[in-house]
C-alpha cells in the first residue's frame, strides 16, 4: 500500500501544479492538491520501514488525510455547483480539479479499505 501512496501522492501534485497553472497562477488554492500529495507523499516515505508498527501508524495517518481531503473536495464540489455564478474557464478549471481531487481520493480510500480488510483476514494485524 505505500506504492500506492506515492503513486497517488505523485498525481496529486501533479494536479495542483496542472490547476495553478490552468489558472493563471493567480489562485493560490489551486495548490491544495499538491500540499495534500506532498503530505502523504511524506507520510509515505515515512512509511517504508522494517518496524510493522511504524508503517501502520503511517498508514492510518496518510489514510486520515486522504479522509479530510475526499471530505473537503466533496463540500467545495457540491459548493461549487450550488453556487455557480459566473462560469468562465478558472471556474471550469477549480471544478475539474475539485472533482478530480474527490475521484482520486475516493479511489485511494477504497484501495486502503480493501487493503486493511485484507490485512486483517490475513491475520496480519
Amino acid at each position: 500500500m505505500v506504492k500506492t501512496t506515492l503513486v497517488f501522492a505523485v498525481l496529486l501534485i501533479a494536479l495542483g501544479l496542472a490547476g495553478y497553472m490552468g489558472t493563471g497562477s493567480l489562485h493560490p488554492t489551486a495548490l491544495i492538491p499538491a500540499w495534500i500529495g506532498i503530505a502523504m507523499g511524506f507520510g509515505g516515505l515515512l512509511a517504508i520501514s522494517p518496524s510493522e508498527k511504524r508503517r501502520k501508524l503511517f498508514m492510518h495517518i496518510n489514510v486520515s488525510i486522504g479522509a479530510l481531503g475526499f471530505l473537503g473536495g466533496a463540500v467545495e464540489v457540491v459548493r461549487g455547483y450550488v453556487h455557480a455564478g459566473i462560469v468562465d474557464e478558472t471556474y471550469l478549471i477549480a471544478m475539474a480539479s475539485k472533482l478530480t481531487l474527490t475521484t482520486l481520493m475516493m479511489i485511494y480510500l477504497l484501495l486502503c479499505m480493501r487493503s486493511f480488510k485484507a490485512a486483517r483476514r490475513s491475520g496480519k494485524v
